[in-house]
């Protein structure tokens, strides 16, 4: 975090809950890139292990007592990244792969997507074109963001849009980054469906699957485990993006 943004940051959790106009949807006080900076941290020293609140707050330059403190692990917990109780964190699955170069493009989209005020924005605008400032803060408050938190929350949503790549077709609409259904899927699909014909449905054509496919098949949790809905509308939507990418839309002329 630089200075400019330590100097416009003000939160005072405790006194935001003593407030009469609460938000009523998640959303974090901090950017992603905070967020991150927690994951990092974590990593660097204890790796998948655990810490105390004067650990991180140290190792960040903080004090565990400070507001800044807790707003930034808040939003660490908040973009799922890392989880605990008692004064203790750890990196969840998806801090491990925000730090990891070679799933963190991934991870940053998901970490994204996983905070509910972000998951309904984009589900809102998603193909369309965001609305102005005054517009956007408006449909925030009627998705349950306070009134005076408004500002804020849309402030921290554009800036954690363009860290985890949604804006890179521009600033004015909300797009997936592309990678999602590419990179992280092709390195390590499920096994492939024999070429030669001489097994899986027998004969000579085959019924191959294609691996992007295959692997978000792989990536289904089995029946009855706990899958929350936000996950589902992801996966829901990069099946749909593969198929835009494998199939074509009709016959040529």
């Amino acid at each position: 975090m630089d200075g400019n943004e330590e100097a416009t940051i003000d939160i005072n959790v405790s006194k935001e809950r003593q407030t009469r106009q609460r938000s009523t949807i998640g959303f974090p006080y901090m950017d992603l890139k905070a967020a991150i900076e927690i994951a990092d941290a974590i990593h660097s020293h204890v790796g998948t292990g655990d810490c105390t609140d004067d650990q991180l707050a140290a190792w960040t330059d903080q004090s565990a007592k400070s507001s800044m403190f807790r707003a930034q692990y808040y939003a660490a917990r908040m973009f799922g990244l890392i989880s605990g109780d008692g004064g203790h964190h750890r990196l969840t699955d998806a801090g491990r792969a925000i730090v990891d170069p070679d799933q963190a493009r991934e991870a940053k989209a998901n970490a994204f997507m996983a905070v509910p005020l972000y998951q309904r924005v984009y589900d809102k605008y998603k193909g369309g074109v965001l609305p102005p400032v005054a517009a956007l803060e408006r449909d925030m408050v009627g998705i349950g963001v306070s009134e005076k938190q408004k500002d804020k929350a849309r402030q921290v949503f554009e800036r954690s849009a363009e860290q985890a790549g949604f804006f890179e077709n521009g600033k004015t609409k909300l797009v997936m980054p592309g990678v999602i259904a590419g990179k992280e899927l092709l390195r390590d699909p499920s096994p492939a469906a024999p070429k030669n014909g001489n097994g899986g449905n027998g004969g000579g054509g085959g019924n191959s699957v294609d691996p992007i496919i295959q692997g978000l098949l792989a990536r289904l949790p089995p029946t009855g485990a706990i899958w929350p809905e936000d996950e589902r509308t992801l996966w829901l939507d990069l099946l749909k993006g593969s198929f835009k990418l494998i199939y074509k839309d009709r016959s040529p002329q």
